[in-house]
């Protein structure tokens, strides 16, 4: 294991932390809340040549987006941060990015979507970019936000996959929260991503390329079909680049996490921070003798539907908590991708889907209490009161 230093730090500082110690060749950038405490904390490292790279300031999301695609394609390691409204502008980009195969990093530190404006967390912006070909992965917490963002460089520039990848984590509740937590050796951080690999870079003069060839109905499916084939490949390389973090950090990641699964009858399915407090809840479940567990996925996308139909296919009810709704869709995106997992396995668990925590609505241990003493009920006899409900919501 690699020396490590504990600190007393917010999420937006440890994942600042992470891009001083990768040292990206480019960023560009354009302010937004609560994201923008980790440009300006990495801005700063510029001016204080603590880092080489070359930050480029624009003047909105979609431009951002736009320099990281050209940076990228020009061969150089890229990384950018966003929020909500910014990564919505950014959303025609994605799909560039995505399609050119580019490894751009970016941090989301997730924040409702308007309207009506709200600035606190939720979902809705990472939920809504899930399709557009980049890899996904979530945080519960300062620590994993730091460690994902290390992760994500090494998995993005991945010479077998060269895709994009978003590191997401809770708006103001980690992103603004100090956290005790541990940051790496800066030798061992660099040692672990390693030197970019440039791949057909278009500032290679001596092999002329070029990006952007017009696709039409000869090829297009083709190419997308490719595009679909890689991101098979992701989860291996995802756990591939979790087992060497471990060995220098201590710290295991996989897939998702499982907690108290094993024997678990009932189960919650959570994303993000509300995994922390679900887990408090679930160990008070266990000391009552009820055999309550959790799974909280960390690859969202792409989404490993085999194995976490494998964990969860034993129990007799879960119940999925969405931090975002699928406006017109009778049930929350999380709630669906654990549906499609479950689905080929009879018998399967009844599942629950609850909607929280939207424009940054507290989630609080009473939830998870009422939520999983309502799994035991149904657990017992069968028997559904509703499959889809707003909690925590004024009547």
């Amino acid at each position: 294991m690699s020396a490590s230093r504990v600190v007393a730090v917010t999420g937006n500082e440890s994942v600042a932390e992470a891009l001083r110690q990768v040292n990206p060749d480019v960023s560009a950038a354009y302010p937004i809340t609560p994201a923008t405490d980790i440009m300006q904390r990495f801005t700063h490292y510029v001016s204080n040549g603590k880092v080489k790279t070359e930050m480029i300031l624009v003047e909105s999301e979609h431009s951002a987006m736009s320099a990281c695609i050209g940076a990228s394609a020009a061969g150089g390691r890229v990384m950018t941060a966003t929020s909500s409204q910014g990564l919505a502008l950014m959303w025609e980009e994605l799909f560039i990015a995505s399609g050119y195969r580019l490894p751009i990093v970016m941090s989301l530190v997730n924040r409702a979507l308007s309207a009506p404006i709200n600035i606190h967390c939720d979902h809705s912006d990472g939920m809504g970019a899930r399709d557009c070909g980049w890899i996904q992965l979530w945080s519960e917490n300062a620590q994993e936000a730091y460690d994902n963002t290390i992760q994500a460089f090494r998995i993005a520039e991945n010479m077998d996959i060269r895709l994009p990848a978003m590191v997401c984590m809770d708006g103001f509740i980690i992103s603004h929260s100090i956290e005790r937590m541990e940051y790496l050796d800066d030798d061992a951080v660099r040692n672990y991503v390693g030197d970019f690999k440039q791949l057909y870079p278009l500032l290679d003069i001596a092999h002329p390329v070029s990006y952007g060839p017009l696709i039409l109905s000869d090829y297009y499916m083709e190419y997308k079909r490719a595009h679909a084939e890689v991101m098979s490949k992701v989860k291996h390389v995802v756990l591939d680049a979790a087992s060497e973090f471990e060995r220098i950090s201590g710290r295991k990641y996989g897939l998702f996490e499982d907690y108290r699964l094993d024997d678990a009858e009932i189960g919650l399915v959570v994303l993000n921070s509300a995994a922390g407090t679900s887990k408090d809840v679930v160990d008070a479940f266990r000391d009552r003798g009820i055999k309550a567990g959790l799974l909280k996925p960390r690859l969202f996308r792409p989404f490993p539907y085999e194995e976490v139909g494998e964990a969860l296919k034993h129990l007799k009810a879960v119940c999925v908590l969405d931090r975002a709704d699928a406006s017109g869709a009778s049930y929350g995106p999380l709630f669906m991708e654990i549906a499609s997992s479950v689905s080929p396995y009879s018998p399967r668990p009844v599942l629950l889907n609850k909607i929280y925590g939207l424009g940054g609505r507290d989630y609080l241990p009473g939830h998870a209490e009422s939520v999983l003493s309502e799994l035991a009920e149904v657990a017992a006899t069968g028997k559904v009161r509703t499959f889809k409900e707003y909690i925590g919501v004024r009547e």
